[in-house]
């Protein structure tokens, strides 16, 4: 049974959804058939805490994970690449066309979701694009352009690296007092159940995270060839690990979730999908990381948990996207339980 921390409520929006995977306050990315290729807008008309609307908001869409709104502009990441959107407040559906504004990379498309989020003057997008394998395992030709931040011109459409060495970077948040952007990433496979530990991290322009070459600042990665010891001394630590192959997929940051305790106001919230290949299994829940001076500051503290079995046989959902409601609730996407999770209370801290 999903459950929140002891005296807040957990509620759910369930209106046969498939893999929802990311959410934008009442906008979720959700798929429908094979191949997703739709938004599904969800409203809450009455203020009671659950979607009473739904309807099809873009159609004919190619994996689209990432949406961005800058003005009346509509960023939307497929899996191939970033289009534009005309909207305007109080929309329920766009049928205009979109406009191709940058091309991503795709193919194989190991890990085929691109995110992104607005810089807060709104003059920039920033990109995450993950690697083509687990180690550059076909070469890196095919990974020319992956595993890392890009930063988009929206002046001038221009695309530039801001961040490399990041093997699957995916939620992106500015943190609110430093005003840092950071990013959680998904580590490397199949150097068994206790390396290497997911993470988050703020981003620093310019730098070099590792991938492939090495892991968490300048652990070398000897499965790579051919080995690059010049890369590897370029490479950065990141600020906090997240465990070992717990799949953190999506971030928020906690300082408008009014409806939640103070104690979770000051720090960052962190989906874990959950491991596919660890033993004991790890992630398969929402936690809680505190910050104090614009860095972690502590250790993490589960928020949403319940998605895994006590015995790990069974599965009951996987938190991806992260989101704060207009009500100060966190919002949560859940791809196997095919519903959005709405955390919320007014207890005693």
């Amino acid at each position: 049974m999903v459950k929140p921390k002891i005296g807040y409520q957990c509620g759910v929006n369930r209106q046969s959804i498939n893999a929802a995977r990311h959410t934008r306050g009442s906008v979720a990315r959700i798929s429908l058939g094979p191949r997703p290729s739709r938004v599904i807008l969800l409203r809450d008309t009455t203020g009671k805490g659950s979607a009473d609307t739904r309807t099809v908001f873009l159609d004919h869409l190619y994996s689209p994970f990432g949406m961005a709104l800058v003005g009346n502009d509509l960023y939307v990441a497929n899996a191939n690449a970033i289009l534009r959107f005309p909207y305007h407040d109080g929309d329920t559906r766009i049928d205009a066309p979109g406009t191709k504004v940058a091309d991503l990379p795709e193919g194989y498309n190991h890990h085929w979701t691109k995110n992104l989020l607005a810089s807060p003057d709104g003059r920039f997008l920033y990109v995450t694009v993950g690697s083509n394998s687990n180690v550059a395992d076909n070469g890196m030709e095919v990974e020319e352009g992956r595993a890392r931040i890009d930063r988009l011109d929206l002046s001038t459409g221009k695309l530039t690296p801001y961040a490399t060495g990041l093997r699957n970077p995916n939620g992106l948040d500015f943190e609110p007092e430093s005003g840092a952007l950071w990013v959680v990433v998904n580590e490397r496979d199949e150097i068994g159940s206790d390396l290497v530990p997911d993470y988050i991290t703020s981003v620093k322009e310019g730098a070099f995270y590792g991938w492939p070459y090495s892991y968490y600042g300048q652990h070398v990665d000897t499965r790579v060839s051919p080995q690059r010891p010049d890369f590897v001394a370029q490479a950065i630590a990141p600020d906090y690990a997240l465990g070992p192959h717990t799949a953190s997929l999506g971030i928020t940051f906690s300082q408008d979730a009014t409806q939640l305790p103070d104690a979770w106001r000051h720090g960052l919230f962190v989906a874990q999908h959950g491991s596919w290949n660890r033993r004991p299994k790890s992630g398969y829940k929402v936690i809680y990381v505190p910050f104090a001076d614009g860095k972690p500051s502590g250790p993490p503290v589960d928020v949403l948990t319940g998605f895994l079995t006590a015995d790990e046989a069974h599965v009951h959902g996987r938190p991806v996207g992260l989101a704060i409601d207009r009500s100060g609730a966190l919002l949560v996407a859940d791809d196997v339980g095919g519903v959005i999770w709405r955390v919320s209370g007014n207890a005693a801290e």
